[in-house]
């Protein structure tokens, strides 16, 4: 049975291309195409492909955020594909849902083979990508607790992250005690402050 594949990308060039490029591959059936994020949401609520591919431009930092919104849709999977990702993204990606992070230079099978593994359960993430986000031991914060520390930069409440990553609100304040502990920090507002001043988020 095909995969049934949604890709998304403001560019119409790259969106072209990534278009037939998947048609070229008969496992692989291309049901929509979509040119903002909104729509990309929306056609996955209707429609429910098995693979989201959202690619994006480094600077779009909304990207993260709509493939989380796809990653929490019954029977969706959730990838982004740029050309470069920053550490917070690549954080953020880890700590979610989303399925995978693959940069647009790997060679095509490659990225066949990654949708696979990403329509299989699988999370699909770059080696380098891996090392840059989570080899850096100037950061004292793990993945998931670097995560909750944005959602609260973007002024989400507790509720909010909760429900964002699935977890009861009682997690959310434990792992904000521990970033205010580690980053020996005097409150939430000054870990923010350290974690900015770190760009770290």
């Amino acid at each position: 049975m095909a995969i049934d594949v949604l890709v998304s990308d403001v560019l119409h060039l790259s969106r072209f291309a990534l278009t037939a490029l998947l048609a070229q591959e008969e496992e692989f059936r291309v049901v929509g195409s979509t040119a903002n994020y909104l729509d990309t949401v929306e056609f996955a609520e209707l429609h429910r492909p098995d693979v989201v591919i959202i690619s994006f431009q480094r600077e779009e930092s909304d990207a993260v955020a709509f493939a989380e919104k796809v990653a929490s849709i019954p029977g969706c999977r959730s990838m982004l594909l740029a050309t470069s990702f920053t550490r917070p993204v690549v954080r953020r990606a880890f700590a979610g849902d989303i399925a995978g992070l693959v940069q647009r230079d790997v060679p095509p099978r490659q990225f066949f083979d990654a949708i696979r593994r990403v329509h299989l359960g699988e999370r699909v993430f770059d080696a380098e990508l891996t090392v840059a986000a989570l080899g850096n031991g100037d950061c004292p914060l793990t993945p998931r607790e670097l995560s909750v520390l944005t959602y609260v930069y973007q002024g989400d409440t507790v509720g909010e992250i909760a429900t964002r990553l699935r977890l009861s609100d009682g997690t959310v304040r434990n792992y904000l005690s521990s970033v205010v502990t580690k980053l020996k920090a005097r409150n939430r507002i000054d870990a923010l402050r350290i974690a900015r001043e770190s760009h770290w988020i």
